[in-house]
């Protein structure tokens, strides 16, 4: 594809007979040069995506070194990429990942800053998780607010030290503020802050969401402009979560023992006009994400999540965008391949129905989404370490594109080996793990090449022929070329062959085959790239930057070879 002056995407109708013809550009499968030109617009920017758009650029294909490769003589199914029918130009801000503060600081680690600087993930999540809820961003160890209790209730209601971490601890252990920042700059990377909310309510001031708000607006003053996208709090409906519960005795502005949905979207606000005027005094403009559950609770939840988004969406209106978080798998489960890989297209659709759902009930418009955690929960089997989370990842992120997120982040890129239940992207180098300290886990090399291989347009791509088990993502390029993700979720080598509406093929093709270790269709902590796996116990190639892609010329057929339980990467030149 070509990129004019109009905003138009120039596109070629290669079928010999008419563009309206499908049948004819169905069967056309690549050395046909004759064709007319069609000018095909940019669609709107939907409204679940809006400004996490803003960043988006025009991506030019650089073809990788290659070595030839026989394509499969014949292929059972056809994939066909319409090049007219632009489905979304791709948010640059799906590709996230989370940092959290117990993976050291990260800038005194310069073989995982090569690796994230490989993978761009764009947005990097900071403080991550359950603990944005005890962080006091610029405190140093020991000295929490005075308001700020010693201990606090767990969801039963129990007192336990509060164990509160801090931005100035520079320890080799956690990640301090000033080094999260670093490594943005030195990774190219930018951020997105979740900042504790749970402070607002278990802040023993007279005025704890004054406090608690004060502290934020101060982040965003030190913050400078740097960071675009905030959230206020993290999971705060959970049970689990610090602020859940608070010790009424000790509070002073009269707040229920138990958070709302209602309570939080009226704090909400509080925060928002504090963190927006900061941002103001610098000339500058952030966006505020409000938290709202992903799914319908089930009969047995909480109160608090029965009413959670309702309450959230009458009161926080204002806010830029929706947050939500899913692991996709249902809780500790030992779910197998074919579970997981289906969580990806039943689930992303579902998070979109619900939410989109809940604000028309609202009457809210909808904003922006972002889902801001996810991955598999699925355990018991290293499920979490193994090529099939890298699968699922893929599915994910073409599910995504298809349903319009704004943003998502990965959770995490470090975290506890805990037998391969480990959300990690890279290893923290546990014995038990027989890794070396980040090693990049098999999801990595999938992220890796989804990023490489991927244009900027997700355009329409239909799978033909019985018992397929095939998931296709297909993209096009602003310098021209069209980009495709092939899942085969099966146990069995499906050879395709692709077939194009308004694209010409030009002289040469290249593709990377991305299998796990095994070969078969279980869990494996290797994964091997175009038949290159690691030298150790687990992970991929270590030389996957100058890997060579294999290659094919362009001629009367272009095909491919799904091994099972695959994903290939292939891009087609203009």
């Amino acid at each position: 594809m070509v990129k004019i002056a109009s905003g138009l995407l120039l596109s070629v109708v290669f079928t010999t007979v008419m563009a309206c013809n499908k049948k004819s550009a169905e069967k056309y499968n690549g050395s046909d040069t004759s064709g007319t030109v069609t000018a095909v617009p940019d669609p709107a920017v939907a409204p679940s995506i809006g400004f996490f758009m803003d960043s988006w650029a025009e991506k030019k294909f650089t073809a990788p070194p290659y070595s030839d490769k026989e394509p499969p003589p014949d292929a059972a199914h056809t994939v066909t990429v319409d090049a007219s029918t632009i489905v979304t130009k791709v948010s640059p801000a799906l590709f996230g990942n989370n940092s959290n503060i117990y993976m050291g600081q990260m800038v005194t680690e310069p073989l995982l800053l090569n690796h994230l600087k490989a993978l761009n993930p764009g947005i990097v999540r900071f403080p991550g998780g359950n603990l944005s809820s005890l962080f006091f961003w610029n405190a140093v160890p020991g000295s929490h607010p005075a308001d700020a209790p010693d201990q606090l209730p767990d969801g039963e209601g129990t007192l336990a030290d509060a164990g509160y971490w801090y931005g100035g601890n520079t320890d080799g252990w956690t990640l301090a503020v000033a080094n999260y920042y670093k490594m943005l700059a030195q990774t190219g990377n930018e951020g997105i802050i979740t900042i504790n909310y749970a402070y607002a309510r278990y802040s023993t001031a007279a005025d704890p969401v004054a406090a608690a708000a004060h502290l934020a607006a101060e982040w965003v003053r030190f913050d400078k402009g740097r960071t675009r996208y905030w959230e206020i709090g993290n999971e705060s409906n959970g049970v689990w979560q610090a602020g859940y519960r608070i010790d009424v005795t000790k509070n002073k502005d009269g707040q229920p023992e138990v958070i709302s949905g209602d309570l939080y979207g009226r704090h909400f606000k509080v925060f928002a006009d504090s963190m927006r005027k900061a941002a103001a005094e610098l000339g500058k403009t952030i966006y505020i994400g409000a938290q709202l559950l992903e799914h319908e609770p089930a009969i047995w939840a909480t109160a608090t999540d029965k009413q959670w988004n309702a309450g959230v969406l009458k009161q926080a209106a204002g806010a830029d965008y929706f947050i939500v978080h899913s692991y996709f798998t249902p809780y500790n489960t030992n779910s197998n391949p074919p579970e997981i890989l289906a969580s990806a297209d039943a689930v992303t659709k579902a998070i979109l129905d619900y939410v989109t759902a809940a604000s028309t009930a609202a009457q809210v418009p909808m904003k922006p989404l972002a889902l801001t955690e996810w991955n598999i929960f699925a355990t018991g089997s290293q499920q979490m370490v193994s090529q099939v989370a890298g699968m699922h990842a893929v599915l994910v992120l073409g599910e995504l594109m298809k349903n319009k997120y704004g943003m998502a982040a990965r959770w995490d890129l470090a975290n506890a080996w805990e037998n391969g239940n480990d959300h990690g992207l890279f290893s923290q180098g546990e014995p038990a793990s027989g890794e070396t300290k980040w090693t990049p886990r098999p999801a990595f090399y999938y992220l890796y090449y989804f990023r490489k291989m991927f244009g900027d347009r997700l355009v329409n791509a239909e799978v033909s022929g019985a018992n397929a088990n095939i998931s296709a993502y297909a993209s096009t390029y602003s310098s021209g070329e069209t980009g495709l993700a092939l899942v085969n979720k099966g146990t069995v080598t499906r050879n395709v062959e692709l077939a194009f509406r308004n694209f010409r093929p030009g002289k040469r093709y290249y593709w990377y085959v991305l299998t796990g270790g095994d070969g078969g269709a279980g869990f494996s902590r290797k994964v091997l790239v175009n038949g290159q796996g690691p030298a150790g116990a687990a992970g991929g190639p270590e030389g996957y930057a100058g890997l060579k892609a294999w290659s094919a010329p362009v001629g009367e057929r272009i095909r491919l070879a799904l091994p099972p339980m695959s994903v290939v990467f292939a891009v087609v030149e203009d």
